[in-house]
């Protein structure tokens, strides 16, 4: 049965999801970056910032922040709204009320609203998206929003909001037909999200010249990792530190380490306690709250490691930057005779640099074709793997097939490792049979 016509008050959430794609001409996975469409449609629908919003950029790490984040806020108590892209398996993980998904009739009524107020501007499938999320956070009466950049900063939907924290976790190559071919400028793109007099805190500790110099420019308020904030590791557990403007050193030890895995969440929980203490005369938080929402923080297919024999792991990693923290983080694991690769990436990615990253994790490589006009073919993946001496498996179909032959041939003592794209470990998950 095809669904209602969207507009509808009884249009279901594929037939929206189903406008989105067809209302530009670049479908959900195009990019029309810029700020006039957005900011048009933002005014017409009257949303306006009624509680501080975090807005979470950089190249690595934004969900991971922007997970601690949510997580230490709930944990004091307070409402909190958090709006993240892409999705795993269902629409509904963008919009999050108070740790819970967004259910399908609140989302529907709120792209009702952005399709009666946005006229003849053809939104993106995102910029749509991002419009609707905030009316869903309108009608939460929220204490906090937390909001993820989609790509780059300055021209990204979610900039039309304004912050009271402006975080950039890192800097690095990706996206770069979008952002600039080097750190310099998509440095520049990333800052685009400081504000004059606001906090803005960087998780790069050599962020490029670019954003200092505009961080500088605009007046923003600029926290370096390394140098006005940090961490340090002690034997089961790590000390946060800061430097704050005419004042001593805070120094808060004892902390556990962040149940996400892998030794980058410090850096990570470390632009989430900076941004706490920025805001802390608006969202005061205790030690304990921090403590504890660091210890029960979730987000799935970050290094998720699934229990088992063999073990199965789980990462969207799908730059270089974050595949060498991906191999970073399966050094750091017990021993695993094998390494059994099912990898699936999009074509516009640095394949080979992803590649290069992990040859030295992976014994062997299962490349599979992603769904969708950007998927990089299994054929194309394993030529780049064969060219560099790696050993290729076999090539599939889907991250399901390759998944299950990886299942049915590596042995108790070997590992299963998922990665590539969001994709890739959404179809893994799937295949498992597990809920984001």
């Amino acid at each position: 049965m095809k669904p209602p016509l969207p507009g509808l008050p009884d249009a279901s959430l594929d037939g929206w999801l189903a406008h989105l794609e067809a209302l530009h001409p670049r479908g959900s996975a195009g990019i029309e970056l810029g700020l006039e469409r957005v900011a048009t449609v933002k005014s017409r629908l009257r949303q306006r910032e009624t509680c501080p919003v975090i807005l979470v950029g950089g190249t690595n790490g934004k969900g991971s922040t922007c997970a601690m984040l949510e997580r230490i806020l709930l944990t004091a108590g307070y409402r909190v709204g958090l709006y993240t892209s892409p999705h795993l398996l269902h629409y509904n993980e963008r919009v999050r009320i108070n740790g819970v998904a967004a259910d399908d009739a609140s989302l529907c009524a709120a792209f009702s609203r952005v399709e009666q107020a946005r006229g003849d501007a053809a939104l993106t499938y995102f910029e749509f998206g991002t419009l609707a999320a905030w009316e869903v956070f309108a009608a939460a009466d929220l204490d906090a929003v937390i909001l993820e950049v989609g790509l780059g900063g300055r021209l990204d939907a979610t900039n039309v909001y304004q912050p009271a924290c402006a975080i950039v976790t890192g800097v690095d190559l990706d996206h770069m037909d979008f952002l600039g071919a080097d750190r310099e400028a998509i440095g520049f793109e990333k800052a685009g999200i400081f504000r004059t007099g606001v906090p803005a805190i960087c998780g790069d500790p050599q962020p490029p010249q670019s954003l200092i110099a505009h961080a500088a420019a605009v007046g923003a308020r600029l926290q370096v990792l390394g140098q006005n904030f940090g961490y340090l590791r002690q034997e089961q557990q790590w000390l946060y530190w800061a430097r704050p403007t005419g004042a001593g050193e805070i120094r808060r030890g004892g902390l556990a380490f962040p149940a996400l895995r892998g030794g980058q969440q410090l850096a990570n929980a470390a632009c989430a306690l900076a941004a706490l203490d920025a805001l802390h005369q608006a969202l005061p938080v205790a030690m304990k709250d921090i403590r504890q929402g660091l210890i029960a923080v979730e987000l799935a297919g970050r290094f998720q490691v699934l229990p088992g024999r063999p073990a199965v792991v789980l990462d969207v990693a799908h730059n270089p930057q974050a595949a060498r923290v991906l191999a970073a983080n399966l050094g750091d694991m017990s021993f695993h005779r094998n390494t059994w690769a099912v990898f699936g990436m999009l074509v516009d990615k640095d394949i080979d640099g992803v590649i290069d990253a992990l040859r030295e994790r992976v014994t062997r490589w299962l490349p599979c074709t992603l769904e969708g006009r950007r998927a990089a073919s299994a054929d194309s993946l394993a030529g780049r793997l064969e060219a560099k001496g790696m050993t290729v498996a076999g090539k599939f179909t889907s991250p399901a097939a390759a998944l299950a032959w990886a299942q049915e041939n590596a042995g108790e003592d070997d590992r299963i490792l998922a990665f590539g794209s969001f994709l890739t470990v959404a179809a893994a998950m799937h295949a498992l049979g597990r809920s984001a």
